[in-house]
């Protein structure tokens, strides 16, 4: 469809206006006020293009006599508002027509956006007058108060709602880097956070560094990975030791059970403080955390007690074997059992972060589950024949 300049003259004055008024605003409500702007210019273009009354290339050309008219202008070439678009009709789910009101291309009052940072966001606009309402559990603050690049990282790469509100609480949270969160989300965070009774938020001061900390480690470990002959040919009641051992005869194993980037440092890594010596079971070092991991085995199931140990070996560990260009060490306690709701309770009062899992065998799973798997020998014999 063919533009005349008069009407590409109007979309630019209509676009010009909306940022004047908003930058005025902008002093008091810096991203709140941009990202309302965004959204109208997102909701003005997506209107105009989606419905055809722009021909090709007229974003491109209001882009272009924008820079003309308002010199020093930055964020408003055409692939922005291209993005200003995609936030639009991404979002217009959540948007409740009041009082729908026909295209008039003199109203040069594109956007008045009044935001309430409770539970609803509410933009006037007359050139569709609508409101926005979320549900109470819906992180309007939060929504608010992360960048436009942040959204658009979102809503590119998410299209689950869930998922956008647990990225976009993420993003306010941790202050992270629009690169960083695109990896993230393309490594599945959501999906790797788990459920490893920690505190690592509160005791990690770089919101970042807890968040890969949660995603790093699982809530339960299926040590039946590690060589099975080896580590169960007792009863259940073996000593840690037993458990120990058998990890680091395997260790290469335990590491990829265990996760990415994980470096073995030793067993029974020997530690000294004021002639006292203390012995933890494993350490490790995580290189994508820069940080010492000391592993705690314990056979039988969680004990408060546990804790004390464990948060006294982190102690030691950052006073004399962290680098300075460490971050603080961190703490896994490993249990045959633990009530994840009591130990999320009581962990919080450390100031060392800990998180407690629990690990799992053959020995443990459903007795019909456990009869589907072929035995040891069998595998054996299966594996030679092949070999032959």
């Amino acid at each position: 469809m063919k533009n005349t300049n008069e009407e590409i003259s109007i979309a630019v004055d209509i676009i010009k206006s909306a940022i004047l008024q908003s930058q005025i605003k902008a002093v008091k409500a810096v991203n709140q006020e941009q990202l309302a702007l965004y959204y109208g210019i997102g909701r003005y273009v997506s209107y105009n293009t989606r419905n055809k009354n722009w021909g090709k290339g007229v974003i491109d050309t209001i882009s272009q006599q924008l820079k003309k008219e308002l010199p020093g202008l930055r964020g408003f070439s055409a692939p922005s508002m291209r993005k200003m678009r995609t936030f639009y009709e991404e979002w217009k789910c959540l948007e409740v027509p009041v009082d729908k009101v026909p295209i008039n291309q003199d109203d040069t009052n594109l956007f008045v956006g009044t935001n309430k940072l409770d539970n609803s966001f509410v933009p006037t606009n007359k050139l569709i007058q609508a409101e926005i309402k979320v549900s109470a559990d819906f992180p309007i603050t939060e929504f608010m108060s992360i960048s436009f690049s942040h959204h658009y990282a979102i809503v590119s790469k998410v299209k689950d709602l869930e998922q956008r509100k647990f990225y976009i609480r993420f993003a306010n949270e941790s202050k992270v880097k629009v690169e960083d969160l695109e990896a993230l989300i393309d490594d599945d965070l959501y999906s790797r956070r788990g459920s490893l009774p920690n505190n690592f938020t509160k005791t990690i001061p770089d919101k970042l560094q807890a968040f890969r900390a949660i995603s790093m480690f699982k809530d339960e470990y299926l040590l039946d990975f590690i060589n099975v002959e080896e580590l169960f040919v007792r009863d259940k009641d073996q000593d840690e030791r037993v458990v120990e051992q058998a990890i680091v005869h395997n260790v290469k194993n335990f590491i990829m059970t265990f996760g990415n980037d994980f470096t073995f440092v030793g067993n029974q890594y020997r530690l000294e403080k004021y002639g006292e010596i203390q012995f933890p079971d494993l350490l490790f070092f995580n290189r994508e955390l820069k940080a010492l991991v000391c592993v705690e085995l314990k056979s039988g199931p969680f004990k408060t007690a546990y804790l004390g140990q464990l948060a006294g070996y982190l102690r030691i560990l950052d006073d004399e074997v962290r680098k300075p260009d460490e971050n603080p060490s961190i703490g896994i306690l490993l249990c045959s059992n633990a009530n994840s709701k009591f130990v999320e309770y009581v962990i919080q009062d450390y100031d060392k972060p800990m998180g407690v899992a629990t690990y799992r065998t053959t020995m443990d799973m459903d007795d019909r589950l456990r009869k589907a798997l072929p035995d040891i020998e069998q595998l054996k014999a299966l594996l030679t024949k092949e070999k032959d």
